[in-house]
């Protein structure tokens, strides 16, 4: 009798924690990210962030699904270039998720069929969705500094020891590629092979550009003004290594969006260049190395 019960225990604990599994499993939908994301960002409604995301099957170290919308070819016409657009890398700047998700409105009612679009609005949720958001993942890692640049481990490490003064918000991890985050995205850049990447950051209202010349001289209010190239940054491991046009868009603030003409006028400016310059030569890229005092203040 006391096996036969020891029998039904462990059935029954089993499958307990089978059901707790699938209960977990579900718990991070698409719908359940979109109501953790509209609540922490008054821009961003739910029905904004429910707008046909997919899962990726990526998630992040928190177990946070990364979504992506994607925007294919409409035959028979042939899209001109692939564009893949990322936003939030750095869960505290509320405003580069909330712009990505209006541009996928903008995407929802005029897709032409021009470009192939891939749209990832939030890379790090970890970041974004934490009472208190921080730039860093959830390992306390600027994803960011954690891309595989060439001789990442002498530069990445000195960089961050020598010039940001081990500043936390800026630690490039133990070794590229460390955080499930960045893995997904260079996976994604392989698979997909963009013909231009756009990443969207805040706060320094400027327009950046990593890779073959001919960048965009301004997007609306944001006018070019070259940062460099950062060890382990995606723009440096795109742009100048892989020859990939990075333009990085730096919003004039983390935490206030521009204004729905600005927002109109970043859109209609970029696709405008996007038309212009793409498919694109086959250029050497421009190798810039950031200035010493730049990353004092901390740019993307």
């Amino acid at each position: 009798m006391i096996l036969n019960g020891q029998k039904k225990f462990c059935f029954f604990s089993l499958l307990l924690f089978l059901v707790l599994s699938s209960t977990v499993s579900a718990q991070m939908s698409v719908a359940d990210v979109c109501k953790k994301t509209s609540k922490k960002l008054a821009s961003v409604s739910y029905k904004e962030c429910s707008i046909g995301l997919e899962l990726t099957g990526a998630e992040s170290v928190q177990g946070i699904p990364i979504l992506i919308k994607e925007y294919p070819p409409l035959p028979p016409r042939k899209p001109q270039a692939r564009v893949l657009v990322i936003g939030g890398i750095h869960g505290d700047e509320y405003s580069s998720v909330s712009v990505v998700y209006k541009w996928l409105s903008k995407l929802e009612r005029y897709h032409s069929g021009l470009f192939h679009w891939k749209v990832v609005p939030l890379l790090n949720p970890d970041g974004l969705l934490r009472k208190k958001s921080q730039r860093m993942n959830a390992n306390g890692v600027d994803l960011n500094r954690n891309f595989p640049t060439r001789d990442w481990h002498e530069q990445s490490e000195h960089y961050w020891v020598k010039r940001t003064r081990r500043n936390p918000r800026r630690y490039p991890g133990k070794d590229p590629l460390s955080e499930p985050e960045t893995r997904w995205l260079y996976n994604l850049v392989k698979e997909f092979k963009p013909d231009v990447i756009v990443a969207v950051h805040a706060p320094y209202g400027v327009l950046d550009f990593d890779g073959p010349p001919r960048p965009p001289k301004r997007l609306g209010q944001l006018y070019l003004n070259l940062l460099g190239a950062y060890p382990g940054s995606l723009g440096n491991y795109a742009g100048v290594e892989q020859n990939i046009p990075v333009i990085t868009i730096e919003l004039k603030h983390a935490g206030i969006m521009p204004s729905r003409k600005e927002i109109s006028h970043i859109w209609v400016d970029m696709v405008r260049w996007l038309r212009s310059n793409t498919p694109r030569k086959k250029e050497k890229p421009v190798q810039q190395l950031v200035t010493p005092a730049t990353d004092q203040a901390g740019p993307s």
